[in-house]
């Protein structure tokens, strides 16, 4: 009479955790970027609002120069922006309307990020303001990657 096989062999097993190791070793690097462009994308939605302020502001008086020196609330902002766990500030430079984000410190984006700053420098057009972004941090990939994105 012939015997039924119950289970699997050791040979299967170890095929089955020989894929699943793969599938790890590409999936996890892949989700810890997918994180920090998460992130990043929360630094740009902080800015945001300091942006349109800004380029209203730039459009309605023909320059950066004449940017008040006297608060948010003279850019038509109801006050600073909130911090977010992200981003610790948001400075704006009076004579150029560049705005500077500060990173988090702690590891809270990406350890090779902390207390980096990101820049937006407007350049203001006949019809538009476009905006030159800077990162204080050029050596990380998925930095470049995103502001790539962001331009």
């Amino acid at each position: 009479m012939k015997q039924m096989q119950k289970g699997f062999t050791l040979i299967e097993l170890m095929i089955v955790v020989a894929i699943i190791g793969i599938l790890a070793a590409v999936a996890i690097p892949a989700y810890q970027d997918y994180i920090v462009k998460a992130k990043l994308a929360k630094v740009a939605s902080a800015v945001d609002p300091v942006k349109l302020a800004v380029a209203a502001f730039m459009q309605e008086n023909g320059s950066a120069a004449a940017l008040p020196a006297n608060g948010w609330t003279s850019l038509g902002m109801s006050g600073a922006p909130t911090a977010t766990t992200e981003v610790t500030g948001i400075t704006v430079t009076v004579a150029t309307g560049e705005i500077v984000a500060t990173l988090c410190t702690g590891g809270c984006i990406k350890p090779a990020l902390d207390g980096s700053t990101i820049t937006w420098r407007p350049t203001m057009g006949t019809t538009a303001i476009t905006w030159a972004i800077t990162p204080s941090v050029t050596s990380d990939p998925v930095l470049n990657n995103i502001l790539s994105k962001w331009i």
